[in-house]
């Protein structure tokens, strides 16, 4: 049986998580802003059913993938607090987890718009 007290006290902590993690990480702000952005310039061009799931997934996966960088951040920074090569490296492989992840939502944001812009 599912307990719906848990169950709204699992999304109150996710909510919360996710607000102060906006709140402290710049990228995850700016990535939020341009997810907005291209989620009006979708709107406004029109986009097709599949266009539209593709630029949700991908926007989706940018801003999952920053707050798994965060997390992982955090818990190296727990863990090892003082400045070490392993910590420098999770962080670093963390962080081009994202990057690779905007330069594929970036591709194929511009696939997807290309048409649009140049008919």
């Amino acid at each position: 049986m599912i307990k719906f007290k848990r169950l709204f006290k699992s999304f109150s902590y996710a909510r919360k998580g996710f607000i102060k993690t906006w709140k402290e990480e710049q990228n995850l702000q700016i990535q939020s802003i341009i997810a907005f952005f291209v989620f009006f310039l979708a709107y406004y061009l029109g986009l097709n059913r599949m266009e539209w799931i593709l630029i949700i997934l991908l926007s989706g996966l940018v801003i999952l993938m920053e707050l798994a960088n965060s997390a992982v951040e955090r818990i190296a920074d727990v863990l090892k607090p003082r400045i070490n090569s392993y910590v420098k490296e999770i962080k670093d492989i963390s962080a081009a987890a994202v990057l690779i992840s905007s330069f594929i939502a970036l591709i194929v944001g511009i696939m997807v718009f290309w048409p649009y812009f140049f008919k």
